[in-house]
């Protein structure tokens, strides 16, 4: 995307800067991957998808950024990008537009050990950014089925309370933030704007054959530019 720069603009938001971070104990400091070979970018110069599928309406592509707005009620929107991957450096840019929350979500359609085929997921809410390794938690189907049940669920949160880390963040509406996710063995480490926020170790991290990365949107709207994908290292 282009950026235009207002001086007296980053005058203000310079004044007023809220800072969004708020370190996590658990944060490991150092990366745990080196950029490989790149497999995917996209600066959405264009009018149309491209390589993106909508699963769930709605994704489009206006004034050279990815807008996504949930269409439907009863599930987020979902667009879909098909690439084969284990381990990975994803790095994108956002901006929450009306929306309270995304997620940034890794599937393998042929794992039936997890509902959706759901392997791991960053999800990014205003004050909290929540690493998560679905397959061995939430989304693994005896936990998701036992979670279901009210009589259960508190013994399948008990299962999952190491699956999952927290970051506390304090994220504005209609600013952009960059943020990198590094998927390496079975370790995921979260930045934003350059600092580490968040880190899990979890075996299902671990998981092989990952084939596509999406976001799931809820509310209207959520802003993406600059997605790029790397094999990790």
């Amino acid at each position: 995307m282009n950026l235009k720069v207002v001086p007296t603009l980053i005058a203000v938001l310079s004044a007023v800067f809220i800072p969004a971070i708020a370190l996590a104990d658990e944060v490991v400091p150092r990366s745990i991957a080196i950029k490989g070979e790149q497999l995917f970018a996209d600066d959405f110069q264009r009018d149309d998808l491209g390589q993106w599928k909508v699963i769930i309406p709605g994704f489009r592509v206006t004034d050279g950024v990815l807008v996504a707005t949930q269409d439907k009620e009863d599930h987020g929107s979902v667009g879909r990008v098909y690439l084969p991957m284990k381990d990975v450096v994803i790095s994108f840019r956002f901006k929450l537009a009306g929306s309270p929350r995304f997620n940034l979500v890794l599937d393998d359609k042929n794992f039936k050990g997890s509902h959706a085929g759901h392997i791991c997921r960053v999800a990014y809410a205003a004050r909290q950014i929540r690493l998560g390794d679905d397959k061995e938690g939430i989304m693994r189907n005896d936990i998701f089925k036992m979670r279901r049940d009210p009589a259960q669920k508190e013994a399948a949160d008990k299962l999952i309370a190491d699956r999952g880390s927290i970051a506390k963040v304090n994220l504005q509406q209609n600013r952009w933030y960059t943020t990198t996710v590094e998927i390496k063995d079975d370790q995921m480490r979260v930045s934003l704007d350059g600092k580490p926020i968040g880190y899990l170790k979890s075996p299902g991290l671990a998981h092989a054959t990952k084939e596509s990365l999406h976001f799931t949107v809820n509310g209207n709207a959520t802003h993406f530019d600059d997605v790029k994908v790397w094999k990790a290292k």
